[in-house]
């Protein structure tokens, strides 16, 4: 079962100027439980489509279906809805709150999206967990590495179990050793049935998912099935 459908993407930035087509009548399918990997050059429009398919920018044109509901008519609540139930997000500056503990990063959206605090305190901790990073719960961001930074972000996209989970850059920061311990955290969560797609421009990295979208000038120009996956 395919859990994104996107037809005909095209997304263009009127700079007053010019018009720049980031994207021009891109169209894929995503299965469910798949670990995708976008890759291309810096510009060829792979952050783009990651932002079109996970509902943080809207298409000029196209449409893209998220398990099974089309979104192009959706409202700014429904959407956001969406957003907050059925989609996580992992991106490159970690984005974690200075002043609150791992824990309590991982708690406040959860709270946010009503659970009661037990609950929303049980889910977090299950998501730290998952990440191998429980015994960092009462720490600060600052009291934290850069890779352990980001499994803490990683952790607050899955706490509230979404079908898809939207990864950009998210070892852009880091040295290999670590990005490699981050890449092992979402293959472990692809091991576990979660949908993933993943920008990245390290080659390495692109390898470990089951499938490599490859994007140049804001098409589609090959996609790679990797054996080892």
């Amino acid at each position: 079962m395919n859990i994104i459908e996107a037809k005909q993407l095209t997304k263009v930035y009127h700079t007053g100027v010019l018009d720049v087509h980031a994207l021009k009548d891109v169209s894929l399918s995503i299965a469910e439980g798949e670990f995708v990997a976008i890759t291309g050059r810096s510009g060829s429009g792979k952050s783009t489509l990651l932002y079109q398919l996970g509902l943080l920018d809207h298409p000029s044109s196209g449409s893209v279906q998220i398990d099974g509901i089309e979104t192009i008519g959706l409202s700014s609540d429904q959407r956001t809805v969406m957003r907050l139930s059925v989609l996580g997000y992992v991106f490159q500056d970690y984005a974690l709150i200075p002043s609150l503990t791992a824990l309590e990063n991982i708690l406040v959206p959860l709270l946010m999206q009503g659970d009661v605090y037990g609950v929303a305190e049980q889910k977090a901790k299950d998501a730290l967990q998952r990440v191998r990073l429980l015994d960092r719960a009462n720490n600060l961001p600052s009291q934290m590495s850069g890779g352990q930074q980001q499994r803490v972000s990683i952790a607050r996209a899955i706490a509230h179990s979404p079908k898809i989970v939207f990864a950009d850059e998210p070892t852009a920061n880091l040295d290999s050793e670590t990005s490699r311990a981050i890449l092992d955290t979402f293959l472990d969560l692809h091991t576990q049935g979660q949908t993933i797609v993943m920008v990245t421009h390290e080659p390495e990295f692109a390898a470990l998912a089951q499938r490599e979208i490859i994007m140049s000038d804001g098409v589609i120009t090959n996609v790679i099935t990797h054996k080892s996956s």
